[in-house]
């Protein structure tokens, strides 16, 4: 049973996106209404390039959105020359399904060494699962582990570091926080991406201003010069707010935070923006969903240009995109602030 002491949740108040970081001035890029078969809330889109394309695999929740209704998730798949206008393929490119599993969600892709990796997130009836799968036409997948409940939100390093996958996660230790809903990010290693060990905390959520509930991993991480750039969200509950999407009380607010991490040691983090970098505004994000005041990347991808460009679910219903200068996000961690 999920404890939550109101009480042991600080308020946090206004936050402002940061003026570095620039959405889309046509999102979302992708909708329900692009999907060729049943589709009603788009979101969490893990994104690459591979082979010469943009690869977008996103979250379908289906159902009814007149009758506020959901059925079952799949994962589809779209592609892009560009990374802002998306073919999305005829069905759905993963999805399982045995008398455990409830369903699959929230993809992340990394490419290493030539190959795609999917990190996924699945609801079983004994707890959630964080998994990892390899493929190389987006048709067959292998699952290389699954995790023990309770864990998820899983990102892989797009390289080895010190000979080891590295990946990142967000485990649910309620007993050990103190009965209450304190999730933070963790970090582990592995010789071959099915064993994984050396298990430590990475960032925590008293470590993070604008974020007093839970924290955890977002996109990817991306290499630069002066160390990883990694993205995570970061949560805050606020007992005022109240009904903001299908549900009677969503009290809950998800935002987007930056990070550096040492090259060769990234459990050492070099640097933190102590504030938001993107925040729920626009309408899209904070109207209309299924669960507004929601901004939750899952894909990334850093250009040649230096231009980085940021996927992500906006109010659990659509997919949108927003863009900052690599530099400039280095710059807002070394120094932590804008």
């Amino acid at each position: 049973m999920k404890i939550m002491r109101e009480e042991a949740f600080p308020i946090i108040g206004e936050l402002r996106s940061c003026p570095l970081i620039k959405r889309y001035e046509a999102n979302p890029i992708l909708t329900a209404e692009d999907v060729p078969y049943h589709a009603t809330l788009v979101f969490n889109p893990g994104v690459t390039r591979y082979q010469g394309k943009y690869v977008m695999v996103f979250r379908n929740d289906y159902g009814s959105a007149e009758e506020q209704r959901l059925d079952g998730t799949n994962l589809g798949l779209a592609f892009s020359d560009d990374g802002i206008h998306w073919e999305v393929q005829p069905k759905p490119c993963f999805e399982l399904s045995d008398e455990e599993i409830i369903r699959a969600y929230d993809p992340r892709l990394i490419v290493i060494d030539g190959r795609c990796y999917m990190c996924f997130a699945v609801d079983t009836r004994h707890g959630v699962r964080g998994g990892i799968a390899v493929t190389d036409d987006f048709e067959t997948f292998e699952i290389l582990s699954m995790s023990v409940p309770d864990n998820r939100n899983m990102v892989l390093f797009p390289e080895k570091i010190g000979g080891m996958y590295v990946r990142l996660e967000r485990p649910f230790p309620v007993y050990s926080r103190g009965g209450i809903e304190r999730f933070d990010i963790w970090i582990s290693d592995s010789p071959d991406l099915r064993y994984w060990g050396n298990s430590e905390l990475l960032l925590a959520v008293e470590d993070i201003p604008f974020a007093n509930t839970k924290l955890g991993p977002a996109a990817p991480p991306v290499k630069t010069p002066h160390g990883w750039l990694t993205t995570f969200h970061a949560v805050d509950f606020d007992p005022a707010r109240g009904k903001n999407g299908w549900e009677e009380s969503w009290k809950k607010r998800y935002t987007v935070g930056v990070m550096l991490l040492d090259l060769d040691d990234p459990r050492r983090i070099v640097g933190v923006y102590k504030e938001p970098l993107l925040v729920p505004e626009a309408p899209y994000e904070v109207e209309g969903g299924f669960r507004n005041n929601a901004i939750f990347p899952c894909g990334i991808v850093l250009e040649d240009t230096g231009e980085v460009k940021l996927y992500y679910g906006a109010a659990d219903t659509v997919i949108c995109l927003a863009t900052a200068h690599v530099d400039d996000l280095v710059r807002l961690c070394l120094e932590g602030s804008a």
